[in-house]
């Protein structure tokens, strides 16, 4: 019987989860607009480049087919929650319950915020843990903090621009969603800088504890292919040692 490497790795249901809860909080929050040090910035920015951080530890690790899948598990999540918030605000309110309209003023809006951060987090996942998988093979695995920061650059940019255009287009006004776009993502790139050494930690914990390091040679990046990840399938490299990541 073949044994599915999922099935192996200790941390790497835990890894998932908390890629999905990030996102799923950070969905929720993400329809208010604070003003931090000058800077309007969508609620989820506490949040959400966490999850960022979660899909390079996810690529660097377990390789991205493995990423693929929890890519694809925080999709359907994210939509499943979006369609029940949805359901809830149509169904009838209790004679006394007065808090309708609060309901529909906050949760309301995470249908619209929950597309705009699907089809963002869709292209802009993707487009970190492909950066990512390539460069570590440019890189022979060295030099983790180019990966993480240029695959966010990339992927945040992306991410970025989608979610914004989608969820504030119309709502507000663009000088208002420019200046959004470039905070937010001139925080989410600085987020992911000083979560360097975080990362770096974590990477090795994993790597050391799931005795595990994956190259993507031979992957399909096609985020379509949804295919089971097996030990014996050729398309991707694993390692069972520790590469050098400064």
């Amino acid at each position: 019987m073949r044994v599915n490497n999922v099935q192996r790795w200790r941390f790497f249901p835990y890894v998932g989860c908390l890629f999905v809860a990030v996102l799923l909080i950070a969905n929720t929050v993400g329809g208010k607009v604070v003003s931090v040090f000058g800077l309007n910035l969508p609620g989820g920015i506490v949040i959400f480049p966490i999850s960022y951080i979660f899909g390079d530890v996810l690529t660097e690790v377990y390789g991205f087919r493995a990423s693929r899948r929890i890519i694809w598990t925080g999709l359907f999540c994210n939509a499943l929650m979006s369609f029940v918030y949805l359901a809830v605000q149509y169904l009838p309110a209790a004679p006394f319950w007065p808090h309708q309209t609060a309901y529909e003023e906050i949760l309301g809006f995470v249908p619209r915020i929950t597309m705009a951060s699907i089809c963002a987090y869709f292209s802009g996942e993707f487009c970190n843990s492909y950066v990512l998988a390539k460069m570590k093979i440019w890189t022979k695995g060295k030099y983790l903090w180019t990966r993480t920061i240029g695959s966010t650059v990339i992927g945040e940019g992306v991410d970025t621009i989608i979610f914004c255009l989608i969820a504030f287009s119309g709502k507000f006004p663009a000088p208002a969603i420019f200046s959004i776009i470039i905070s937010n993502y001139v925080v989410k790139v600085l987020y992911e800088v000083l979560a360097t050494p975080l990362t770096y930690r974590v990477v090795s914990f994993l790597k050391k504890a799931e005795e595990v390091d994956v190259y993507d040679y031979k992957t399909n990046f096609n985020p379509f292919v949804m295919e089971s990840i097996f030990i014996d399938e050729p398309e991707s490299k694993v390692s069972g040692r520790v590469e050098n990541l400064s």
